[in-house]
């Protein structure tokens, strides 16, 4: 193998690190308003979480003021976010739902 073909396949190899897309925390945060029950509603069905973990995770953002609640492509966790703000406020909630760069 000669020198070249080295530095072609380091070239290889920091692309492949490039081409993976940055990821995003999607984070529920705690309000007064918002009920547990409907909390543990979302965890289930926006973020596919069990019973015994949506409860876990509610009682996370009800005492520590927020909770990540997944890690997703960008576009995922946008989705995600919006349908959290979609479902809350069709119900009358504030839940605020936020998404960071991982």
């Amino acid at each position: 193998m000669t020198s070249s073909d080295t530095k072609i396949k380091q070239k290889d190899s920091s692309k492949a690190k490039d081409d993976i897309p940055p990821m995003y925390k999607v984070i529920l945060h705690n309000d007064d308003y918002t009920s547990m029950e409907f909390v543990v509603t979302i965890m289930m069905n926006v973020f596919g979480k069990s019973l015994e973990k949506a409860n876990q995770m509610m009682l996370n953002i009800h005492n520590r003021g927020k909770q990540i609640c997944g890690i997703y492509p960008r576009q995922i966790a946008e989705t995600k976010v919006e349908t959290v703000h979609n479902l809350a406020a069709n119900k009358g909630f504030p839940l605020k739902s936020t998404m960071e760069k991982e």
